[in-house]
């Protein structure tokens, strides 16, 4: 059974050195707050496919061991400050990947089978970085190869919905994706606008859109959790927000004074 848990207590779920899987859309911004306030180090990232604040606010905490990711991008407000610095300083190991790559990796873990091959990397320059991508004859039999993708399969997958039921099922709309995160992870941690009293596995038009508490280890409700960043059906984007962290973030000090304040920030949210 899904364990519903207070916001600190999921991110302990979340070991120094875990792989962790984070995606574009529905972020958990709140719960990022939290982890960075539990010290956590050395995670080691999988952006799917890519990462934009999240990633550079962890980053820029000397939280990521390691990241894989075929982007990281603030979009409108421009390049990833803390990521960049990190790159060109070496603070962290860098796996270059694709999206389509990523995707294939999630889906071999998905189904239990060691790779996934795909055919658009024939040809990238990515092939000269990543020794465990192979290049391989078709199978079939007909002319032509593949790029074999190994499984990936985090340690824990962590998004924001909008709201969860008392059993633990999350409500994660047209947003697929995240239920095939939540297949491949080992883990899946939640954190939500709210729980709901009704179950949202009772009807069919309701459920379509549901995460089963299957898959689900824990769930923490986070007001305004993604701020911020956008979260469908409940609240738009803070641009300036993002803008004026991309301006902080150009240096080590003004990025400390900006996660101070989000962390107290978060803090009087919760």
């Amino acid at each position: 059974m899904t364990d519903i848990v207070a916001l600190e207590a999921l991110v302990t779920r979340i070991k120094p050195g875990a792989s962790l899987a984070i995606p574009v859309n529905c972020v958990a911004m709140a719960a990022t707050a939290a982890l960075i306030e539990s010290g956590v180090s050395s995670l080691r990232l999988v952006c799917v496919p890519t990462s934009g604040l999240q990633a550079d606010v962890l980053i820029g905490a000397g939280c990521v061991g390691a990241i894989e990711t075929s982007a990281v991008s603030l979009g409108e407000a421009g390049g990833a400050p803390r990521f960049a610095t990190g790159v060109r300083a070496g603070a962290f190991s860098l796996r270059d990947s694709t999206c389509p790559a990523i995707l294939a990796g999630l889906l071999a873990a998905q189904k239990g089978v060691p790779f996934m091959p795909i055919a658009g990397i024939i040809g990238s320059d990515l092939l000269r970085v990543r020794s465990d991508w192979k290049v391989i004859d078709s199978p079939t039999g007909e002319p032509g190869k593949v790029v074999v993708v190994p499984a990936i399969a985090p340690d824990v997958a962590l998004f924001h919905a909008p709201e969860a039921d008392r059993a633990g099922n999350v409500r994660i709309g047209r947003h697929r994706e995240l239920a095939g995160l939540a297949y491949a992870a080992k883990r899946t941690l939640v954190t939500v606008e709210r729980i709901v009293a009704r179950n949202l596995l009772e009807t069919e038009d309701s459920a379509a859109g549901v995460l089963p508490s299957l898959y689900v280890e824990a769930v923490a409700v986070a007001e305004r959790g993604a701020w911020p960043l956008p979260l469908w059906d409940e609240y738009e984007g803070d641009a300036a927000e993002v803008a004026r962290y991309a301006a902080m973030a150009r240096t080590e000090d003004g990025f400390r004074a900006y996660l101070s304040a989000f962390l107290a920030r978060r803090k009087h949210v919760a």
